[in-house]
């Protein structure tokens, strides 16, 4: 039994660079969240999974948050409500980061991840 895939905790899985240079779909979708000429595998490094990388996009999409300093927050064990309260204290980061859950669940359905 020990030698069957199933058994690893990582078996059949794709890391996060290799779901975004094989989904276009979803790559052109977080194209459009960050400046031009973002490379999105550099981006995404540092994050748990796909979900945390795509709710964070769009959180720093959507209230202007540099998205390198949420990347840190968030690298650093801080939920993504957490990280934007730190840096957008005026903002209600529940319901944004639930927001951005949500986006980011749309975006991964509609592109089959």
């Amino acid at each position: 039994m020990s030698g069957r895939s199933e058994n690893r905790p990582d078996a059949g899985r794709r890391s996060m660079s290799e779901h975004l240079a094989q989904n276009p779909k979803l790559s052109s979708k977080l194209d459009n969240l960050f400046p031009a000429g973002a490379n999105l595998q550099q981006e995404a490094a540092g994050f748990k999974n796909l979900g945390e990388f795509v709710s964070a996009a769009h959180v720093s999409h959507n209230l202007g948050i540099p998205f390198d300093q949420l990347r840190t927050r968030m690298a650093t064990g801080k939920s993504l409500g957490d990280a934007i309260h730190d840096l957008k204290p005026d903002v209600n980061h529940k319901a944004e980061a639930k927001k951005a859950q949500e986006q980011a669940k749309k975006d991964l359905k509609e592109s089959g991840s």
